[in-house]
């Protein structure tokens, strides 16, 4: 069942917590000494930066009064070269911290990539594509600012405030306490706000995963919205889905706005309360003009990191939603994979037995089929047919342990599969699909993608086995057509064929044909299957097909329905019973007289 459909918002499930930290921390680990190189040049920039008010109550209260050009002069060589080396410090710590946050976005993104190779078709198969999509290519290029800036924006404001201090408690401590007075009051407020500004953002970020979903299942599916004319409808939905997202972004966006706006108010309060205070204490001569302008100045600089660290919040609140999407899909369980005590399964010779084999797609579904058990000797070939949802395919999935099983065992040359390693069993089974899927490409590339080191003579012998190689030489570039994604400029027997021949090119010990023929055309077939029936020799195969005269030479047919086989026998055998294959055979013998 799908987790959820393009107008469902996602459910977060893992949220970010020390685990999730700690897996964050491998990824920093390797570039601790760029950490280290940036905090200290930024360490010295924030200090450098801070020097200018302080030197001006210098020059201020000392410098004109007293008409000490020199020292006057040696205070403005001095800042304009802080200013310089601020430049050179800056421009070097932006190259560094944009070249390592680039590196932990590749290293990070390949990760999930990498992951998602190996989880099960389950997880694929019950969510929307697009919503995948979205967290490996948008989150992650939300994320990369964090990493080039945010996090060191975060250090080096809380250490220019502590820097700040100083030097406001080096001017005059009193005032220092009345500017402190109203951090109580800030602290307060983003309390409140801390947690609605999380949940917009987190719902923000559903919003335009569902629009991302759609987009994707919009155009995967173009062909049926324009033959069906549903233009217009999608249109709506599509807008409504754009609606939704701007509604919940200016939510999002306001409570991010408020914020700084809080500051502002709190910065502009305290100066005026320093400038309140100051004036009795500058007619009382308790402090100089120079020194109020100084704090004042140091004052506005305090409030400066504040309202940073406020922007800084708001985006380490967005990216903490898309971190913790990102980690809950590097954390989703492969469910699939490779036992502690898997092994190479060895050169096979392809015998297949199924021990009252029962499965069932989720825990509180029904069951597919139950206690099936059947034994296939090698080099022969099985037809699976049956009503659809029988579980024909279902039954060469959990053959091919794209899904585990429940009860009982599923047996390769006697070995239990799910105790050897997945590679190694894969590169043994040849899979044709019912539904062809070819990637963007040239043909050669296409056909090769199961064998890459095969040569150019194998890939045409595999394509001429199949009868591929004909339609294929009447493109102008012959094998280095390329084709689109999906091959969506080929017919749908082309790719059919595309795909045998890649499938027969890996020349595997069991060769899996799940509807290999749905698409080619009756002549193409009968051409075909004599490449077939050389191709097959000696190698153990299943067959699942609605066409049953393309099964008849099949060394048995089981024929599967009620979550078992019902019934199992050659073509011949099986007429004569006149069970449930009889009539599967004479319903379509008499619709194709009919027709």
């Amino acid at each position: 069942m799908a987790k959820n459909r393009y107008d469902q918002d996602e459910e977060l499930v893992t949220k970010l917590n020390k685990d999730s930290l700690k897996k964050m921390g491998k990824y920093l680990k390797p570039h601790i000494k760029t950490i280290i190189i940036t905090l200290c040049l930024m360490f010295a920039m924030a200090i450098i930066e801070l020097l200018p008010p302080y030197a001006i109550s210098e020059v201020i209260d000392n410098c004109l009064p007293q008409k000490d050009y020199t020292k006057l002069f040696l205070i403005a060589a001095g800042l304009t070269l802080g200013m310089l080396i601020v430049m050179i410090f800056h421009r070097i710590r932006s190259r560094i911290t944009n070249e390592m946050a680039t590196n932990i976005i590749k290293d990070l993104r390949s990760d999930l990539f990498r992951h998602m190779q190996y989880l099960p078709l389950s997880f694929f198969d019950s969510r929307p594509h697009g919503k995948i999509l979205v967290r490996v290519v948008n989150y992650f290029n939300a994320i990369t600012n964090l990493f080039a800036n945010g996090i060191f924006d975060l250090i080096t404001n809380l250490f220019k405030m502590v820097v700040i201090i100083v030097f406001m408690l080096m001017l005059n401590v009193k005032f220092t306490l009345v500017c402190m007075a109203v951090l109580p009051f800030f602290a307060v407020v983003l309390m409140f706000i801390r947690s609605h500004h999380r949940k917009a953002w987190h719902t923000l970020s559903s919003k335009q995963s569902n629009l991302n979903a759609y987009l994707q299942e919009s155009i995967s599916g173009i062909k049926i919205t324009q033959s069906f004319a549903r233009e217009e409808v999608n249109a709506g939905i599509f807008d409504n889905l754009c609606r939704e997202n701007k509604k919940y972004w200016m939510k999002a966006k306001y409570i991010e706005r408020s914020i700084p706006a809080f500051v502002s108010v709190l910065s502009v309060f305290s100066v005026l309360l320093i400038y309140y205070r100051g004036v009795g204490e500058i007619k009382s001569g308790a402090v100089t003009i120079g020194m109020l302008i100084a704090f004042v100045a140091y004052v506005s600089e305090f409030w400066q990191p504040v309202i940073s660290l406020t922007a800084l919040y708001n985006e380490i609140i967005n990216c903490s939603v898309y971190i913790e999407r990102i980690f809950e899909m590097l954390e989703e369980p492969l469910v699939v994979e490779d036992l502690p005590d898997s092994v190479d399964i060895g050169d096979v010779k392809g015998e297949v037995t199924f021990e009252n084999v029962t499965f069932r797609y989720e825990e509180d579904s029904p069951n597919i089929f139950e206690n099936v058990s059947f034994h296939v000797n090698r080099g022969e070939t099985i037809a699976l047919v049956g009503p659809t949802g029988a579980g024909k395919s279902t039954i060469i999935n959990t053959l091919s342990r794209f899904y585990d099983i429940n009860d009982g065992r599923i047996l390769i040359d006697d070995k239990d599969i799910k105790h050897v390693t997945l590679n190694s069993l894969h590169n043994h089974l040849g899979i044709m699909l019912q539904d062809s899927f070819l990637f963007s490409g040239s043909i050669m590339e296409n056909i090769r993608y199961g064998k890459l080191d095969a040569t150019d003579e194998q890939v045409i012998e595999a394509a001429k086995a199949v009868c591929a190689h004909e339609f294929i030489m009447e493109f102008p570039d012959g094998y280095n057509t390329i084709i689109n994604e999906g091959g969506t400029s080929l017919s749908a027997g082309q790719k059919q064929l595309i795909a045998f021949a890649r499938a027969l090119l890996a020349d595997p010990a069991i060769l899996i044909l799940d509807e290999a023929t749905s698409s080619i055309d009756t002549e193409t077939e009968i051409a075909l299957q004599k490449g077939l029936d050389r191709l097959l020799e000696g190698r153990t195969s299943f067959i699942i097909a609605h066409r049953l005269s393309t099964i008849k030479n099949s060394s048995k047919i089981m024929y599967v329905c009620d979550k078992n086989i019902a019934e199992s026998g050659t073509h011949e055998e099986l007429l004569a019973k006149k069970g449930r294959y009889y009539s599967l055979y004479m319903a379509q013998y008499k619709f194709l007289e009919e027709i």
